[in-house]
């Protein structure tokens, strides 16, 4: 039989002429499709095996979506661009054996590490002192060859499943018909993102906090973010998670504070830990885990592998099990920090992985993401990717094979070499955890309530926090081109608490607005947990800080003497800011060479401040001296200041505050010791609400 030919409706444009069209297949609309044209039926859920368990290989469409997103960029990162690292070392406690045969983590033992620490969406120009999460990765060189701990400053994430991951940060990327902002959220993409995805309000909550604006790196938590499993010498399962806490404690700077850094010293953080390093200050972080059971997470009203969630330490308190102190500089940026290659999957026996679909979806991407960037498999050669341990296997060749592997035979099973190179009884083995059920794209109904835990944050901060949460809302808010961004981010607050989405309105002048949000769980009332404030029970402490004398020459030595004495011994720095640069001589004949000078250092880069002219006429008239007392003031910070001063206190319009605020501090007799135990405050917060903050 012979077919007709189907008759074939012409265009009415010609081939090349504009408006020319090709016959399809018959359209399916505005369908989102995969880079072949497969259209796609959900882009929201990984292929997994039941709605809990581990993702699947042959999920192409993640695969693709992913490996694209991670080759985005050459060389630089696409994420965590802008990063320092430090070398040092890691020295476990007693006790953990229990939890897991992980060699490094055995009694004494101590291990070469090496910490990088990042902005997320910036580039590797921008500054540091950004609003951002950061990214807190440390290499740990073992016996048992590199162990890769890869997290955040932040114990919660904005997405639950990986496969969200490039639809993120293309939100918080520069705009791409524009290319801005950059390294900025405040922005009409990154909030549309965010307010159609609920999931991502417990981490919005975290990064309108003053924990997206770290004070030093040094001063910064870390968290492994998701839910590992640890095995122990007798096959013994528990879930895992991972805490960094800083020995100086965790501390951080005022938005407007942080602004001008950004354009004093856009390198702030990387000078802070470098200079602390090379003159002997050395950061320390103690690394703990929340400890448990699987029948014990499985009692929470949470599930712990939503990366969303954390683990309050009330329910598991944590379990310190080593100390990392880094004490080491790189030798050269590019070879070391910027070479590092870091990966979720680098894991050692006695560490695994759980379910958790965030996580599965990085133990591919950031393999991927080394692939593109190093441009080899061979990237482990690199020295500062090289384990310390033995490395052996019958992987040959590639682009910047470094090695000269030796022998016949490439391959295993073989009866051409001696014997060596097989499996070992000892070597890693996966957790033999079962899995079953249906090949899906869903998320689990237990990843569904967003707003719990987003209340339960809210609720543990203080009032100053309070404050600061709303005010970054607010800044970022307002920074909205599209009301109906703007409306439906109010909706979701409204879901957090009245106070916090009154607050936020009633700074963009909008009270009453805001889209209503039905939430796919009523959000419950919970308890404050204190560990999630920074404030509540900060050190009372200076060390690690950095203190500034302003002062003229001709200053005080009797004074300049005394200050430095007392600082140090407290465990900061004294910097010696003069109007300029050059040495000066102090009233007692000694020559001085001041570490800045009043235009280059302005008050924003120190954490208190002394005056110290050496005449009552001194700096008034200077404009920037006038600034640096007014930031100071605003900041919060404690001033200290001698008789002299009080010109210069009064031009900058504070003379009035100096009996009734307890952060001026006249330097008389016992008045620097008395600065110093202000100054162990952090700052003035009593001010902050005084001025209406």
């Amino acid at each position: 039989m012979v077919k007709k030919k189907s008759k074939r409706k012409r265009s009415s444009a010609k081939s090349g002429e504009k408006g020319a069209t090709h016959q399809t297949a018959p359209s399916v609309g505005d369908a989102l499709t995969t880079n072949q044209g497969l259209p796609i039926s959900d882009n929201q859920n990984t292929l997994t095996v039941g709605p809990r368990g581990p993702q699947l290989l042959e999920d192409h469409i993640l695969r693709e979506k992913i490996t694209h997103f991670d080759h985005e960029r050459i060389p630089e990162r696409v994420v965590h661009a802008r990063g320092y690292g430090a070398h040092g070392t890691f020295e476990a406690y007693e006790g953990n054996e229990e939890l897991t045969k992980a060699a490094f983590l055995q009694a004494g033992v101590e291990t070469e590490v090496f910490a990088r620490f990042s902005t997320v969406a910036g580039s590797a120009g921008s500054p540091d002192v950004a609003r951002d999460v950061r990214g807190f990765a440390t290499k740990f060189y073992t016996s048992e060859g590199n162990y890769d701990l890869v997290g955040n400053n932040m114990p919660v994430f904005f997405i639950q499943d990986a496969i969200k991951f490039p639809d993120l940060i293309h939100s918080v990327k520069p705009e791409p018909d524009r290319d801005f902002p950059q390294a900025q959220s405040a922005h009409d993409t990154f909030w549309d993102f965010v307010s159609l995805t609920p999931e991502a309000v417990h981490m919005l909550m975290w990064v309108m906090s003053d924990r997206a604006i770290p004070r030093s790196l040094r001063m910064m938590e870390g968290f492994g973010v998701h839910t590992f499993r640890m095995v122990n010498a007798k096959g013994k399962v528990t879930f895992v998670k991972f805490h960094w806490r800083p020995k100086l404690g965790t501390f951080s700077v005022v938005w407007d504070e942080a602004v001008k850094i950004n354009g004093a010293d856009p390198d702030y953080h990387r000078r802070d830990l470098w200079g602390a390093i090379e003159k002997g200050d050395f950061p320390e972080w103690e690394l703990s885990v929340q400890a448990f059971s699987e029948r014990k997470a499985n009692s929470f009203d949470f599930d712990v592998l939503d990366p969303t969630k954390l683990v309050p330490e009330e329910l598991v308190p944590l379990r310190p099990i080593g100390r990392m102190v880094l004490n080491r500089n790189v030798d050269n940026f590019f070879a070391e920090t910027e070479q590092a290659a870091f990966c979720p999957s680098h894991v050692v026996p006695g560490i695994d992985f759980s379910n958790d679909p965030l996580l599965q979806g990085r133990l591919f991407s950031y393999l991927d993401t080394q692939l593109s960037r190093l441009g080899s498999p061979n990237f482990h050669q690199i020295p500062i990717n090289a384990p310390k341990s033995r490395s052996a296997n019958f992987q040959r060749d590639a682009h910047m094979q470094m090695d000269v592997p030796k022998g016949r035979a490439a391959y295993e099973p073989n009866s051409l070499d001696d014997g060596s190179l097989r499996e070992h009884p000892d070597g890693f083995a996966s957790v033999p955890a079962g899995e079953e059920g249906q090949k899906l794209r869903v998320r689990p109904e237990s990843f569904a309530d967003h707003y719990t835990q987003a209340r339960q944050f809210w609720t543990s901060m203080t009032d100053v926090e309070k404050r600061h949460i709303i005010g970054g809302f607010g800044f970022e808010l307002g920074k909205l081109g599209v009301d109906a961004v703007r409306d439906r981010m109010l909706g979701h607050l409204a879901l957090v608490d009245d106070q916090l989405v009154d607050g936020v309105a009633e700074k963009l002048g909008v009270s009453g607005r805001g889209t209503k949000i039905k939430p796919a769980v009523e959000p419950k009332d919970t308890k404050p947990s204190a560990p999630l404030s920074q404030y509540a029970d900060a050190p009372h402490s200076i060390e690690g800080r950095t203190i500034a004398v302003l002062t003229t020459p001709g200053a005080p030595s009797r004074l300049l003497a005394a200050v430095k004495k007392a600082v140090e011994a407290a465990g900061a720095d004294l910097a010696i800011i003069a109007p300029k640069k050059g040495p000066f001589t102090t009233s007692g004949g000694k020559e001085i060479s001041p570490d800045d000078f009043l235009g280059g250092a302005p008050s924003v880069l120190f954490d208190a401040v002394i005056l110290a002219p050496a005449d009552e006429d001194d700096l008034v008239g200077d404009h920037a001296a006038i600034d640096w007392v007014r930031d100071a003031f605003a900041h919060l910070k404690v001033i200290g200041f001698t008789d002299a001063a009080h010109a210069l206190l009064e031009k900058a319009g504070i003379g009035a505050e100096v009996d009734r605020d307890e952060g001026l501090v006249l330097l008389k007799s016992n008045g620097i010791d008395e600065f110093i135990e202000r100054a162990k405050q952090h700052r003035i917060w009593a001010r902050e609400e005084r001025m209406g903050g």
